[in-house]
């Protein structure tokens, strides 16, 4: 938890850390093994494929389509409890469509998560990638596209 309550990442994490000094340069990067080629996200320390331990990280187009979708209600933590009801949307990059990541879909880079109308998000809807500083932290979050 942070000062305003919201749950953050850790970002001294090794594993992770390059991820969101991307978020943080306005770039939405995959962790790729440098022996197979396959992406992953969340990062990992081995490959799940060959079992490599080489990676690089790769800037993505930060397209990406709806995948899924939730609107939380509460009782919620309490950081999030006047927010409610907003969504939390999952979606699969057009680059590959096997990375997902999990966020909110806003209605502009600097929006609030609760500001879209829940019962206008589709599956399938196209979205782009957008960052926005909370706290000490650049969270990817999306727009519609």
């Amino acid at each position: 938890m942070t000062s305003t309550g919201f749950l953050l990442p850790d970002l001294e994490d090794p594993e992770s850390a390059p991820f969101w000094e991307g978020c943080a340069r306005g770039e939405l990067l995959v962790q790729v093994c440098t022996s197979c080629g396959a992406r992953r996200m969340p990062p990992r320390p081995m490959c799940p494929r060959c079992r490599s331990v080489d990676h690089r990280w790769e800037a993505t187009s930060g397209r990406a389509t709806i995948w899924s979708f939730v609107v939380p209600h509460p009782p919620l933590l309490p950081a999030y409890q006047e927010l409610a009801p907003y969504n939390a949307i999952v979606v699969a990059l057009d680059d590959d469509s096997a990375i997902r990541f999990v966020g909110n879909l806003v209605a502009s880079p600097d929006g609030a998560i609760n500001e879209i109308d829940p019962a206008s998000i589709e599956i399938g809807d196209p979205v782009q990638v957008v960052f926005q500083q909370v706290e000490d932290v650049t969270l990817p979050r999306w727009v519609r596209a």
